[in-house]
């Protein structure tokens, strides 16, 4: 049970209380807000959107056109069409601006009700048997919004204010599985199993026409070179990686960055590039791909490649700057707040998908989700990343469940599956449909006070 030294005990009970407002919590907590659950959003940063918006991870990838949990996804895009933040490129309209991302999700949240603490972590869990019963929430910069607080009880030290919550069910959408990790749950980690971080970042102040003119001349690949006028606004892509399965019309300009000093050889790894809704004159990077330190789950081992991708995108920076047209006067304008991370620490729940499940094209009694993203798996050396195409395939409620705790979910990169399975099914729409599917669950057999 809770310790009776907490210094101030607010007591409320939720129905479902998702930690981590993520791309899969922010799905549970708002479709489980609109069907009228009472819930709570516990979140560490400043703002909903995790990797979205903190990693900068956009645009979302596009994966299967079935309609299986996309009500989230869909009331997400008109939020933010109607902010001026999201555009349909080449058919996939998870297109979005990742600072007007923050203010959808605000929207969105209190359309349906559903209450937000964010600086915020769950400091101790209370269980009884196989069930949590209470969380004590910490944080550093707690507001008392939508609760009341007897003032007579606050401490002199605001830095250890406490908020207990009684949940009926709980989510763990922190993508690294800090809740099932507090409970001492099984894993399915393997150390030789890890893909390499990124981090990514967006310039401005570049000449978009002449940079995608320039793209246009000299590479003819249009799967990899795109581009299209949206309202009258341009967008484009395009992308080059050090691998060997593709003719990459640009690798031979990052070789010659490499030659003049301006790059380091690993700065060539990885490339890929895509203009912003709402912001005409930028271009969001998704690198560097940081190939020196893999994996990113102790707190060493983030540091390291935080700085590591610092210093890679001042490098990449100014050798856009000399090297591509129409960056002359491009400057760094936001680099993401935390890594853009691949592999996370995965449950054991109720049940394991697997590769097989997806090659094969398993169907499932409870599914949650419908996909047919390739299983993308990163890798740090040349010529070793796969990325394998397969048919659409079904994921299951089962791999969503703790199997050690009766109300205890995960949503995300952390679901029970191998490690090539969750490299095809960790993507934003798959997860946005992972944490409308608990939801929805939940609404078939719970009833809402």
């Amino acid at each position: 049970m809770l310790s009776d030294e907490l210094k101030l005990i607010i007591m409320s009970k939720y129905d479902l209380v998702v930690v981590g407002g993520g791309t899969a919590g922010c799905a549970a907590a708002y479709m489980a807000g609109k069907l009228g659950f009472k819930t709570l959003i516990v979140e560490k940063k400043a703002h909903l959107g995790g990797a979205m918006t903190s990693g900068l991870v956009v645009p979302a990838m596009k994966s299967s056109q079935r309609k299986l949990n996309i009500r989230f996804y869909e009331d997400l895009i008109k939020e933010m069409k109607s902010l001026g933040g999201q555009v349909t490129y080449q058919d996939n309209p998870g297109w979005f601006n990742p600072e007007l991302l923050k203010i959808a999700l605000d929207n969105l949240m209190q359309k349906v009700s559903v209450d937000v603490i964010f600086n915020a972590y769950v400091a101790v869990i209370s269980t009884e048997g196989k069930t949590i019963n209470g969380l004590n929430i910490k944080s550093d910069i707690l507001s008392s919004y939508n609760y009341t607080i007897d003032t007579d009880k606050l401490p002199n030290d605001r830095d250890k204010l406490s908020v207990y919550v009684e949940p009926r069910y709980v989510v763990d959408s922190t993508g690294n599985s800090e809740i099932f990790k507090k409970l001492n749950c099984k894993f399915l980690d393997n150390e030789n199993e890890t893909q390499p971080s990124s981090l990514r970042f967006i310039m401005s102040g570049i000449d978009l026409n002449k940079f995608s003119d320039w793209l246009y001349e000299i590479d003819n690949n249009r799967e990899v070179t795109s581009r299209d006028t949206i309202d009258g606004v341009l967008h484009l892509s395009t992308a080059c990686t050090w691998d060997k399965n593709n003719k990459w019309a640009l690798y031979p300009i990052f070789r010659a960055g490499v030659a003049n000093g301006l790059l380091k050889p690993s700065d060539s790894n990885y490339f890929q590039v895509f203009t912003i809704p709402g912001m005409p004159n930028s271009l969001a990077f998704n690198c560097p791909r940081i190939v020196d330190n893999e994996g990113a789950f102790s707190l060493d081992n983030i540091t390291k490649s935080l700085q590591e991708g610092r210093s890679a995108i001042l490098r990449l920076s100014k050798f856009f700057n000399k090297y591509f047209p129409g960056f002359k006067n491009a400057y760094i304008s936001n680099i993401a707040d935390e890594l853009g991370i691949r592999t996370s620490h995965r449950i054991s729940g109720k049940y394991v998908y697997t590769m097989d499940d997806i090659v094969s094209g398993k169907k499932f009694e409870h599914p949650v989700a419908a996909a047919d993203y390739p299983i993308d798996i990163h890798s740090a050396d040349k010529d070793c990343s796969v990325l394998k195409k397969v048919q659409e395939y079904e994921i299951p409620l089962e791999s969503l469940m703790s199997d050690e705790y009766d109300n205890l979910f995960a949503a995300g990169r952390n679901i029970s599956a191998d490690f090539m399975a969750q490299g095809a099914i960790r993507i934003q729409p798959t997860c946005f449909s992972m944490g409308e599917g608990i939801a929805r669950y939940l609404a078939s057999f719970i009833s809402v006070d």
